[in-house]
């Protein structure tokens, strides 16, 4: 029997996952076109997590966390890792004039989703505004 789409999506998101960081650390998130990166990477999660939602439903997110000690301790590395990811994002994007409430309730929503949008936004304005050539 072939793998299934489940096993092998967590292959291939490892594989674009290492693929980004290459892309970052060498190119840097300073390149004027991060942000269509960034932005790519929310929609593709979003359309992923739409698909989740609609074959076992928005019930099962909840579920999925609950089940034993390795779901909880995902769910708290999610927390951890998002609310860190928003602490240091949030200089940033309030440097560039994005107001924080809009975007914490996006991210309490969505996770990593409005997280990857708040990024996406951050590095459009800063993109811009080097562009510009403002500091």
């Amino acid at each position: 029997m072939p793998p299934s789409m489940y096993s092998i999506a967590p292959l291939v998101a490892a594989a674009a996952f290492l693929i980004v960081l290459g892309f970052v650390s060498g190119r840097g998130s300073e390149s004027r076109s991060a942000w269509t990166l960034t932005a790519a990477l929310a929609a593709i999660f979003a359309a992923w997590s739409i698909h989740a939602v609609l074959e076992h439903g928005l019930k099962a997110v909840w579920d999925e966390h609950i089940r034993n000690a390795w779901a909880n301790q995902i769910w708290f590395d999610l927390l951890l890792a998002i609310g860190t990811a928003y602490a240091l994002l949030l200089p940033r994007a309030r440097a560039s004039g994005m107001r924080a409430f809009p975007w914490l309730l996006l991210i309490a929503c969505t996770g990593s989703i409005g997280l990857l949008a708040m990024l996406a936004r951050c590095q459009f304005l800063e993109s811009n505004r080097r562009t510009r050539g403002e500091a």
